[in-house]
């Protein structure tokens, strides 16, 4: 397989490195910010911090790669805009495929971490359109998926299955975790199937390419910075996180404490949530009660709802608000007319790895990292959005690239 080089790059970024879950019922007495990215995932921290302070560096902070996805927000993605699961961002890799191509339909077998929440259905829904359209143009005969239930021995033996079967005309991989999959992955590469890695990364770089949106500092400093811009100095926010030791997810923290510390801004608390809408309003209340909140910041939308609706029920003024671009969330946001941000973590990207199977199957080059584009929906397009997906479920994820695909929108509309 040959790669041609055309420029140098930063780094290959890594996502997804998934622990146990760590929540909290009740509000810390004190969050430090400077530490608080780390301060539930092992202490990994290092001593390090840029020129003027911020985030230390350490195992979920480098800020080489920081830099490089928010200038990565800047670029002009390659590519036409209307098929943005198409674009690329710095394609500077480029590999060769002709090895692997081939006539007639395939068999595209997709080794799936999970369904296990509402952004990883809604994009397995666009996927499975994507998928398709492509067997009724023959180029792809059977699709098929093992879904691992978030559990990393079954995505191995999944995998292993796969190879021992050796009829997968290509691989996807979207890892449960990172390191503990990277041995599975390279074995996959080595069993002579073309692998595509996308949504979170291995140690390796064996698989013809990685795909994924830009990435997780860029979606934290983008909701960092809009609370900047729209709070007044001296401003309390409250983080509202997920989980501990997801790296995706300590990149968006990281990116918002570093923003944060070298701005007049009090973070007021940092508090893991698991997602579920009671303990985020729970949580919210408990804040309120104890004074003022101006802002909220979100690692992801999941229970976003819940967070605004604390606010009404103790008769506070809505905060500036950090959301995604849930629909759920997205519809409270038009409804109570607060400054608000909907991040967006490309759920458009489930549609590339099997259009990148069609493109190596035809001995088309790909990138080695394929990064697309991860734009937030602002108030100027809230109303786009919401007019594109109105009649779609409260959980379905506005940014999902699968309007022109002849299942839209029925597919959908059950998840």
């Amino acid at each position: 397989m040959k790669r041609t080089t055309l420029r140098l790059t930063a780094g290959v970024l890594g996502l997804g490195l998934v622990l146990t879950a760590c929540t909290t019922d009740t509000p810390s007495e004190s969050a430090d910010p400077t530490t608080a990215a780390t301060q539930d995932a092992g202490d990994d921290a290092g001593d390090g911090t840029g020129d003027e302070g911020g985030t230390p560096e350490g195992e979920f902070f480098v800020r080489a790669d920081y830099e490089r996805e928010l200038a990565q927000r800047d670029m002009e993605p390659e590519g036409d805009p209307s098929t943005p699961w198409l674009q690329m961002i710095e394609p500077i890799e480029m590999v060769d495929t002709s090895e692997f191509a081939v006539e007639g339909a395939q068999t595209l077998c997709f080794s799936n971490a999970s369904v296990s929440n509402p952004w990883r259905v809604t994009g397995f829904t666009t996927m499975q359109q994507q998928v398709e359209v492509l067997q009724e143009e023959g180029v792809i005969g059977e699709f098929r998926v093992a879904d691992a239930g978030d559990d990393d021995n079954k995505q191995i033996s999944d995998i292993q299955s796969f190879i021992s079967d050796g009829d997968c005309g290509a691989i996807i991989i979207s890892p449960s975790t990172t390191a503990t999959l990277t041995p599975a992955v390279e074995a996959a590469c080595e069993s002579g199937a073309p692998v595509i890695v996308f949504d979170r990364g291995v140690n390796t770089d064996c698989p013809v390419t990685f795909i994924h949106p830009i990435g997780g500092y860029a979606y934290g400093a983008t909701g960092a910075e809009f609370l900047v811009d729209n709070l007044e100095p001296g401003s309390s926010v409250l983080a509202l996180r997920i989980l501990p030791g997801v790296d995706v997810l300590e990149h968006r923290w990281g990116a918002a404490n570093d923003i944060f510390s070298q701005n007049d801004i009090e973070v007021v608390g940092e508090e893991f949530t698991g997602g579920d809408a009671a303990q985020i309003k729970d949580i919210v209340t408990q804040y309120l009660q104890r004074g003022d909140v101006d802002g909220i910041w979100m690692d992801a939308g999941d229970g976003a709802v819940a967070a605004v609706e604390a606010f009404e029920d103790m008769g506070a003024d809505y905060p500036v608000f950090v959301g995604e671009d849930e629909l759920s969330f997205m519809r409270k946001w038009e409804e109570t007319g607060m400054t608000a941000i909907g991040l967006s973590y490309s759920n458009f990207q489930w549609r590339t790895p099997v259009l990148a199977a069609e493109m190596i199957w035809n001995g088309e080059e790909v990138p080695a990292e394929w990064v697309l584009p991860q734009q937030p929906i602002t108030d100027a397009d809230l109303a786009e959005y919401l007019e594109r997906n109105a009649d779609m479920p409260s959980l379905h994820y506005a940014k999902f690239g699968g309007e022109d695909l002849p299942g839209f929108p029925e597919a959908w509309q059950g998840n």
